[in-house]
Order: structure tokens, then C-alpha cells, then sequence
């Protein structure tokens, strides 16, 4: 695939960079294609995505409609088939400037602005359209193949809610024809899957325009919540853990001392008690830091691991609120680790052994990502370098593979992130593993050494669902809503085919439910076959059938979720399927 550069020079491009060249690429024929149809559009960023492309433009009054969409796809279709060449050139400060303005680019204007030590920029050019850019592009129109334009979103002019809100327009490319419909067809399957519209047909959570991102847990999403939480205790427990609970509203001096409130106090929400400032803590590491500090420790007493199922709270922009997914309000499953540097490598191995053992249950792979130090960081580098290259030798000596993204640590400590890959090849950054030398110092925490001095312990922040609300939604769409037998909130129910059954189907339940099964009897006057639909559509596992020769027997007739007919067997062979069945969590 032939590319073109800023200096106008043309290459071979990378397989590795293709579809970036090929997504940039799109989101210049796409604003070519808004600009032809609504003259009046002003052009803000327009980037390649990992998924596909986006551009932000400010439409003035105008609002789009699906509609709309699929005539601006028409016209990219158009623009293609124009075949137009892309040329760069680059323009000195002063000309670049003119160019932009001739055109009424005040958003390129004010992002030139911003880059106030360039005394030159790239455009590229196709037909009457020119975008400052940097490149590269493809050589003609032509050459993009497969493309799309998915889906409108609002977004603030530099993320910043005191600007402009704009109009973002999606879309995806690929190389292929064939690439684009398996997508669309992945996509298809995935909208099947959506934890929003499955969490109201199952009856596990609700959404309110009355509370914006602090989503209602139904009765059976309580079941389903809780049920994850009690495995989150046994796992720890077994790993040592100890589990602790502090305040969701403490005072300033707390979030000074810890730095929030100067670093992320635009995403806190704060409140006045007694003439004093309080904020809802948007994260649990504080409180932990106060537990710690509580008692005096000796190096005899660490590692200390610490849990805390904390419900935190953060203010998102209403427009990036999506389900459970993202939300103000969540629960975080956090844990703190107290210890000592020469301690650092065991306990990460074996917090990496729990996240093995968690996410294999889920059948979710993942990939690990060493983020290191930045350019803001706090701290020695002598502690950094022994930071980073303890978590390089850690995950190594497990034999884990993982890649490093450069300078993408927190300013307080090198960190390792979990991607999990669900069924459908999206991955979710859930798991993490931050180390931090610096709340410790902050709290001025201790621990009385074997030379009988005070000695700073060094910290670990981990999570392993991240928030056990988004997980939730992550476990929904992978599972497509047909939970593992000991995660559904309802594990089996009882179908009476006649009302004559209808006493049979009642103790049979009640004999489920003192055996410890979460289950329910359908004693509504309609046929078993529209029983039993109703039962697969709800992603209830097993469906016991009951009349009259079952009651006789004393047995049941059982059925799987997808279809499968188990035949008749005696209610105690039953349960002692499930409980091996729960027992195991296969």
C-alpha cells in the first residue's frame, strides 16, 4: 500500500500501520464530505482511533440525524470514486496561519496557538479540502476501500466542559470489503450482547434520568452482585487478605495530604459540614493509608494486605456515561499491600497468582502492559529503576509475556496493566497493579525494622475487577447474558404442564431452596412450551418439568437453556449434578 508523506516523499507502508494510514485517511474524506454538504462546518481534531476514526466539527445549529449519517457516507463514497490525489505541503508560521483563516478555521487557528513553538505546518489536500496534519496519508481516494459511518456523539472542544460542546462523528475503515462485513457482523452479535438492553430484560439493573451514572441494582442483580462479592472474599481470604471498610465522606485536610484535592478535585464531588470542606471519596487509597497509620507495625507484621470493597464516587461528563460501564458511581475493588522493598517481587507474583485464578474462572485471556515512568514523576529514579525492573523480573520469572508503554506510569509509581480479551476479541483494561512510593510518604507511614529503626513501607494499589459494576457489564456481554450455573441469580426453575402438577412443582422448589439453589416455580395457566421459551429467553440454566407421571415418580424432567433434554432422574441425582456443577464454578 503506497503512502505518501509530509515532505512529499511516497513509501511502501507498514503492515503494522496500515489501517492507522487507512482510518487517517477516512477521517480526512469524511470532514471532505461534511464541509461538501454543510458548508458552514469548522473542523476541530480529527484522529485515527484503535477501532476506527473520529472527527469533531462544530455544525452551528445544525443536528444530525441518522439520516444524515448515511448521506455523508455517500458522499465519502463519492469522494472516492473521485480518485483524488493527496498531496502534503508544509507553510511557514505566518502563511499557515492566512490558509486557516482564509478557510475559517478558527479551531486549527487556536490549536496553532497552542503549538506556539512550531514555526511550521504539514496540510494535505484532496480536491477543494486542505487539513493541517502531519501524515501520512494514502497517495489517492481511491485506495480507501472499505469504510463506514457509524455513529454521532457529543464532545467538548480539548475535553474541557468549559468549551464548546461539538458534534464527533464515528466511523470505521479496513483493508478489505470482507474485513469491513466480518465487523459488521461482529458488531451485530455484540449489540445482541449489550449489558444495557440485557440488564432490563433480565431484570438486573436500571438506568434513571433522575440519577445520571448511579445505576439502580435490581433484585436479581443483587443476587448477581453479591454472589461475585462473596467469591472476591473467599479468593482473598485464601490469598491472605484482610478486609477493611472507611468513611465515603471525609474532610479536605485527608484529600490535601493525599494530593487529590489539587490534582482531581474537578472529578470529586465536595460538601461544607460544620463550616468545613468534605469531599465523597472518588478512591479508596486514603482511607487506607488512616488504617495503616492507626497502630504501630513492625516488620513482623508485613506484608499487610489490605481489601476494601469501597463505593467511590467521580464525576464524568454526561456525555462519556455509557451503562455500567461508565459510571459516577461504582464499587471498587481495591486492596492495598503494606511491605517492605525486599518483599515487593513475592507479593506481586502473587497477586498476578489471583489474577490468574480469577480471570481463567471468567475465561477471559489477558495481555500485560508495564507502564513506567513519566516525565512528571515524584521521586528518586534510583526507586523507580528498582521499581520497574521488580516488576519486569516478577512477571518474567512467571513466564508472562508483556509489553511497555513508555512513560505511562502514574506520577507515584511504575504500574502493570491487565487487558482481558472477551469472547468477541474486545479487550477491557481491568486489573492493575500500581506500585507507589510516594502516599506512603506523604501519610508518613512506618514500620520498627529488624535493626529496631524506623523504616517508610512501599506500597501496592490493586484491583482485580476494577469496579465490580463494570465487571458486571463485561461478564454480561461475554456470557450474552447466560451466566455460569453458580453466578445466575436464578439457577433453576419448576414448570408444572398442568395445574394438577402445580403442588409437585411448589415442593420440589421448596426442596431446591433448602438444598441451597436459587429457583423459582412458573404457576401461570399457559402452555409448557411457552413456559419453557420464556424460561431460555430469561438465560435460566436448568428447567425442571413436572405433570403427572414426574409427581408419581417423584423425579424430573430436565432441560438445559440451550435445549438440551436431560430426560428424567430422581430430584436427588439432580442436585447432585448442580452441586458439583457450583462446586466446581465450571
Amino acid at each position: 500500500m503506497k503512502i505518501i508523506y509530509k515532505d512529499g516523499t511516497v513509501g511502501e507502508c507498514p503492515q503494522e500501520e496500515e489501517l492507522h494510514v487507512l482510518r487517517h485517511t477516512a477521517a480526512h474524506v469524511m470532514a471532505q464530505a461534511i464541509k461538501r454538504l454543510y458548508p458552514q462546518a469548522d473542523f476541530a481534531y480529527g484522529p485515527a482511533t484503535q477501532n476506527g476514526f473520529y472527527y469533531d466539527v462544530d455544525l452551528g445549529e445544525t443536528k444530525l440525524g441518522p439520516e444524515d449519517l448515511e448521506a455523508i457516507e455517500k458522499e465519502m463514497k463519492k469522494i472516492v470514486k473521485e480518485n483524488l490525489p493527496i498531496k502534503p505541503c508544509i507553510l511557514n508560521r505566518e502563511d499557515s496561519k492566512a490558509l486557516m483563516a482564509e478557510r475559517g478555521e478558527k479551531y486549527k487557528l487556536e490549536h496553532m496557538e497552542d503549538l506556539a513553538d512550531e514555526s511550521e505546518f504539514s496540510f494535505f489536500q484532496q480536491g477543494e479540502y486542505v487539513d493541517m496534519c502531519l501524515g501520512p496519508h494514502l497517495t489517492y481516494t481511491k485506495a480507501l476501500k472499505a469504510f463506514k459511518v457509524t455513529q454521532q456523539s457529543g464532545a467538548y472542544w480539548k475535553n474541557d466542559s468549559n468549551n464548546k460542546m461539538l458534534t464527533r462523528i464515528n466511523g470505521v475503515a479496513f483493508r478489505t470489503a470482507e474485513e469491513l462485513a466480518a465487523w459488521e457482523k461482529l458488531m451485530e452479535e455484540a449489540q445482541k450482547r449489550d449489558h444495557r438492553r440485557l440488564g432490563k430484560e433480565l431484570g438486573l439493573f436500571m438506568l434513571t434520568d433522575e440519577g445520571p451514572g448511579f445505576p439502580f441494582f435490581l433484585p436479581k442483580g443483587m443476587v448477581l452482585k453479591n454472589t461475585l462479592i462473596d467469591y472476591w472474599r473467599e479468593v482473598h481470604k485464601r490469598y491472605g487478605y484482610v478486609e477493611i471498610s472507611t468513611p465515603v465522606i471525609l474532610n479536605r485536610q485527608l484529600w490535601e495530604t493525599s494530593g487529590h484535592w489539587f490534582h482531581y478535585k474537578q472529578n470529586m464531588y465536595t460538601t461544607v459540614i460544620d463550616g468545613e470542606d468534605y469531599a465523597i471519596k472518588p478512591m479508596n487509597c486514603p482511607g487506607g493509608m488512616m488504617v495503616y497509620k492507626s497502630e504501630p507495625h513492625s516488620y513482623r507484621d508485613l506484608p499487610m494486605r489490605v481489601g476494601e470493597l469501597g463505593l467511590v464516587h467521580r464525576h464524568e461528563l454526561s456525555g462519556a456515561l455509557h451503562g455500567l460501564f461508565r459510571v459516577r458511581c461504582f464499587t471498587q475493588d481495591d486492596a492495598h499491600i503494606f511491605m517492605t522493598w525486599d518483599q515487593m517481587k513475592d507479593e506481586i507474583k502473587n497477586v498476578v497468582r489471583l489474577f490468574d485464578e480469577v480471570y481463567s474462572l471468567f475465561r477471559l485471556p489477558y495481555k500485560i502492559e508495564l507502564s513506567t515512568m513519566p516525565e512528571d514523576h515524584m521521586g528518586d529514579e534510583k526507586d523507580w529503576d528498582f521499581a520497574q525492573e521488580t516488576l519486569k523480573e516478577a512477571i518474567t520469572e512467571m513466564g508472562k509475556p508483556y509489553v511497555i508503554n513508555e512513560g505511562d506510569g502514574a506520577f507515584y509509581g511504575p504500574k502493570l496493566d491487565f487487558h482481558l480479551e472477551d469472547c468477541l476479541g474486545r479487550t477491557w483494561q481491568c486489573g492493575t497493579i500500581q506500585l507507589d512510593m510516594q502516599l506512603p510518604e506523604r501519610f508518613e507511614l512506618e514500620y520498627v525494622g529488624a535493626d529496631g529503626e524506623k523504616h517508610r513501607p512501599v506500597m501496592i494499589h490493586r484491583v482485580v475487577f476494577g469496579s465490580i459494576e463494570r465487571f458486571i457489564g463485561i461478564i454480561t456481554e461475554h456470557f450474552a447474558g447466560a451466566f455460569p450455573l453458580w453466578l445466575s441469580p436464578v439457577q433453576a426453575t419448576v414448570l408444572p404442564i398442568t395445574d394438577r402438577a402445580a403442588d409437585y412443582a411448589k415442593s420440589v422448589e421448596a426442596a431446591l431452596s433448602q438444598a441451597g439453589l436459587r429457583c423459582q416455580s412458573d404457576l401461570r395457566n399457559e402452555k409448557i412450551g411457552y413456559k419453557i421459551r420464556e424460561a431460555q429467553m430469561q438465560k435460566i440454566p436448568y428447567m425442571l418439568v413436572v405433570g403427572d407421571k414426574e409427581a408419581e415418580a417423584g423425579t424430573v424432567a430436565v432441560r438445559t437453556r440451550t435445549g438440551e433434554d436431560l430426560g428424567a432422574m430422581p430430584l436427588a441425582a439432580f442436585l447432585d449434578r448442580v452441586r458439583e456443577e457450583i462446586q466446581a464454578k465450571s
